[in-house]
């Protein structure tokens, strides 16, 4: 049995799928899964566990799926009609996707309720990539897909200040400059593997970042973490439980605006080191749920 899944989106968007796609694995523990997803994202999918073959696909654009039909169609990508219409071209046996599109869930409810519609029981905590002692740096993470989720770079730089020398601040080669304007001396990581980024959060002893990618791996790895929302909720995409603290000041806007949401710009540096200091504070305590 051959099933493809179509999730052609960045790290985040990825990993809030990993239970549906796990949920698939079980119920057809022989087929052969494939999905399609960004190339860069290889290294996401090796420790997911649950994938046997990434078919390289950016975004919305026709599937080079080989071979005869898929038997199985799974569309985690969005609502349609034009994720749908790409997998509906492929003439599957079957086609799992939605019908109809509720906006007030969270990410990862929504595929694991796709998929159990379907009959395939699905458990949405189960997001765990793996386990480490998080004796690593704290890790600070300015960039963003989108200016709208860009906290500004001055108040990063006074985390910097306030938190010492043992923080690393990473970022992509085109954020170089943003990193550089944060970190100030401190050790930074620009650009690099994907591989070597996430075993860096994965150790990390704790990470402070807005909503982005990053966040997730650290919830994967149920590392310590300081997300800054705006303007996309957390009840939305945020962490469903564990050390985590997810800020965020009520309001909605244009995720794909140019400019920091209001909302965004309302969380101060006073808020995220209160935050730190609360997680700190926790230690190795009961998790507390945030949503």
């Amino acid at each position: 049995m051959n099933i493809l899944v179509l999730r052609a989106l960045g790290m985040g968007d990825l990993l809030t799928a990993v239970p549906a796609l796990r949920a698939l694995r079980q119920a057809y523990p022989s087929a052969t899964l494939t999905l399609a997803a960004p190339a860069w994202l290889s290294d996401v999918v090796d420790r997911i566990e649950a994938v046997d073959r990434l078919l390289p696909t950016e975004g919305l654009v026709p599937i080079n799926w080989p071979g005869p039909a898929p038997d199985l169609a799974v569309n985690l990508h969005g609502r349609g009609p034009q994720s749908t219409e790409l997998l509906r071209a492929l003439q599957p046996k079957r086609l799992v996707t939605h019908d109809t599109w509720v906006v007030d869930q969270h990410e990862v409810d929504r595929w694991c309720r796709l998929v159990e519609r379907h009959g395939i029981p699905a458990d949405p905590d189960d997001l765990r990539l793996g386990a480490t002692d998080h004796s690593g740096p704290i890790v600070i993470h300015p960039g963003a897909s989108h200016g709208a989720r860009l906290w500004p770079a001055r108040r990063f730089a006074q985390l910097v200040r306030v938190l010492g020398p043992d923080v690393v601040v990473t970022g992509s080669a085109a954020e170089a400059e943003r990193v550089e304007a944060v970190a100030q001396g401190v050790p930074t990581r620009i650009g690099g593997d994907l591989s070597g980024l996430l075993d860096l959060v994965a150790n990390a002893r704790m990470v402070i970042c807005g909503d982005t990618g990053v966040a997730h791996v650290a919830t994967a790895y149920r590392t310590p973490s300081v997300v800054l929302f705006g303007p996309v909720p957390p009840a939305w995409w945020g962490p469903r439980a564990g050390p985590h603290k997810a800020l965020w000041h009520g309001r909605h806007g244009d995720t794909f605006a140019d400019q920091p949401d209001p909302g965004l710009m309302e969380i101060s540096v006073a808020e995220v080191l209160a935050a730190v200091a609360e997680l700190r504070t926790q230690g190795g305590g009961p998790w507390q749920h945030v949503g």
